[in-house]
């Protein structure tokens, strides 16, 4: 393995911490174990680097306890690789990358709680059509640990920047983001059609970045009928790389909404939302479209 330089600022959090993720191919690999790629092979496809070159950058991240190197076959050992509660850790960084290059790199530097459709990001969603959502669990606003996807032949997942009961409790200068109004009318359109929904085989649940209290607060408030999901870990957005703004010192998610199988498949990726009402009834004339019924 080439000599590493070390970082010899031992008071420097920023330092200490580039002496582990510094290399830009190791950030990369923890974004594709994020994303359910944990074998050696995959990882080397995925991101079409030497194996010499991955096997000193996985060493180097089990070294420094980010990915933990678990064993899934005896005869010949093959190994997979999963990031710890330490790898973990880094999802934020992940996503403040992501929101940074989509806004600064790939954008004019807005902060938005949508984008065009002409946009990366956009594109980015609309691909994850025909892949499948990675295995995890998220806690729901009563506080039980749920898998995302349903039982139930279909589960639509709407993802939204945030809602709450008291309008003193959004962010400030919420209302000037473009793409952030509209969170409890989205939510209660999709109450007032659960019954619709549960017709055609699907479940609903919505999802966001806030806290389960301020979620439960929210439901309570407007009697939901299906789950609100936290992913306050950002551990689902980190997974599907879902675009992301930031405000009032929190990563949110932008209004977007995928219709999921009972093999985790993402059969529809709807983004950007503009109108929201619509974007309900084109949720429901997806699932009703794939529903061998056509219910």
């Amino acid at each position: 393995m080439p000599q590493r330089t070390s970082l010899a600022d031992a008071d420097c959090a920023i330092a200490q911490a580039l002496d582990v993720v510094g290399d830009w191919w190791t950030l990369l690999i923890v974004r594709d174990t994020a994303r359910g790629v944990h074998r050696f092979d995959a990882l080397q496809e995925e991101l079409g680097v030497s194996r010499k070159v991955l096997t000193e950058r996985l060493r180097l991240l089990v070294d420094a306890g980010v990915l933990s190197r678990e064993p899934y076959q005896d005869r010949p050992p093959r190994y997979e690789y999963r990031l710890t509660r330490r790898g973990r850790a880094l999802l934020p960084v992940l996503i403040a990358l992501q929101d940074w290059g989509d806004t600064w790199v790939l954008g004019d530097g807005e902060t938005m709680a949508t984008a065009a459709e002409s946009s990366k990001e956009a594109a980015r969603v609309h691909a994850l059509v025909g892949t499948r959502l990675p295995e995890l669990r998220l806690i729901d606003h009563e506080g039980v640990s749920r898998d995302p996807v349903a039982g139930t032949p279909y589960t639509v997942l709407y993802f939204f920047p945030g809602a709450y009961t008291r309008r003193d409790a959004y962010p400030p200068g919420w209302s000037e983001i473009p793409g952030t109004s509209g969170c409890t009318l989205e939510s209660c359109t999709y109450r007032d059609r659960s019954a619709e929904f549960t017709a055609a085989g699907a479940s609903v649940r919505g999802i966001s970045t806030q806290r389960p209290d301020e979620q439960r607060a929210f439901a309570e408030a407007e009697r939901l009928r299906f789950p609100l999901l936290s992913d306050a870990e950002l551990e689902l957005t980190a997974a599907l790389r879902l675009p992301t703004f930031r405000t009032g010192g929190t990563s949110r998610l932008k209004r977007l909404t995928l219709v999921v199988d009972r093999d985790r498949t993402v059969r529809e990726a709807l983004y950007p939302i503009t109108d929201i009402e619509e974007s309900v009834r084109a949720a429901l004339a997806a699932v009703r479209n794939e529903s061998p019924s056509g219910a």
